[in-house]
């Protein structure tokens, strides 16, 4: 099948274009949300300077550190999981 002399060949069905696209948000999305969401509950549970443990070893309920950077840096990964979340649910809603 000579795509040159006019033939409709495998390119014709599938746009690659499209194609790409829907895997890299794929990616971003089936992956990287996740994974991000992870690092954020990571970066929550980071010890303070004084060397504290989130959970002491009497298996207490406390989950969050005591490190104000890791307590920011996993607030901004919270905000970019929920701010993804609100436009899936936005894109779904508008129909676009």
């Amino acid at each position: 099948m000579d795509v040159t002399k006019g033939e409709a060949g495998m390119d014709s069905w599938i746009d690659l274009d499209a194609l790409w696209k829907i895997v890299v948000i794929g990616l971003l999305a089936g992956a990287g949300l996740p994974a991000l969401f992870a690092v954020g509950l990571r970066a929550v549970s980071l010890p303070g300077r004084g060397g504290v443990p989130a959970v002491d070893e009497a298996g207490g309920d406390r989950v969050i550190g005591t490190n104000p950077l890791g307590i920011a840096a996993g607030a901004a990964c919270f905000a970019v999981v929920l701010a993804a979340i609100g436009w899936g649910i936005y894109s779904v809603v508008a129909g676009t």
